[in-house]
């Protein structure tokens, strides 16, 4: 299962590369080869933190049964709104450069903000064994509330961690065109939050007194 997920894992991060590569309709664009960095090192610090726990790797590996309707769709639109800010990143920085030369520092930011976005992802994930890529209550595996560790912070942190991911995205690509791609993004990312929260108070067993405990889902002292 370890190398089925870290090939996955590997071959999605490439293919979005090459989107973008096929897009700028170029290689020799530094641009390119930092979005690759950061691609291949989120995934494999995807993979280095899930690799010695077999049971979440298949539960993030399929749809599991009870998948709400709506967040299939959510998801649905997300890859698609992902995949075409990619090719217009591609074009704008590669192919057009539509958008000025970013300072360096800029790129920099950019891949600090996606390092620290997947740190905060992960560990919301390590720390909470019923961590699904879709939204379901797991009563086939005896599913229950995670209110340790990160979760006592904000009650969606992986959310949290993928946001600051997305802001990152413009400033690793060097294209400005792709901010409201961006935007789309994390305004679905948050439309799901709100539902999946609203999803757990009415349907999983514990969660309505654990939103007592910790108020905020995805930004402390704000929402």
């Amino acid at each position: 299962m370890k190398i089925r997920i870290l090939s996955k894992i590997l071959i999605t991060s490439l293919v979005f590369s090459l989107i973008f590569f096929l897009s700028a309709g170029k290689l020799h664009f530094f641009q390119g080869w930092i979005f690759l960095f950061t691609n291949v090192a989120s995934a494999l610090m995807n993979f280095w933190t899930i690799k010695n726990n077999p049971e979440l790797m298949e539960e993030r590996s399929k749809v599991g049964e009870g998948a709400k309707k709506w967040d299939k769709t959510i998801l649905g639109i997300s890859a698609l709104i992902y995949v075409g800010n990619v090719a217009i990143a591609g074009l704008d920085s590669g192919r057009y450069q539509w958008s000025p030369v970013f300072p360096t520092y800029y790129y920099a930011i950019g891949i600090l903000f996606t390092l620290i976005g997947q740190a905060i992802f992960l560990t919301a994930r390590n720390e909470n064994h019923f961590f699904s890529s879709v939204v379901r209550i797991q009563n086939d595996r005896g599913h229950k509330v995670c209110d340790t560790g990160i979760y006592k912070i904000v009650r969606h942190p992986g959310y949290t961690g993928m946001i600051i991911s997305h802001i990152a995205f413009p400033l690793i690509t060097g294209s400005k065109y792709s901010v409201p791609g961006t935007l789309l993004a994390i305004i679905l990312l948050i439309i799901r939050t709100y539902l999946e929260d609203q999803t757990l108070q009415k349907e999983l067993n514990g969660y309505k007194e654990y939103t007592q405990k910790t108020r905020k889902r995805l930004v402390p002292f704000i929402w």
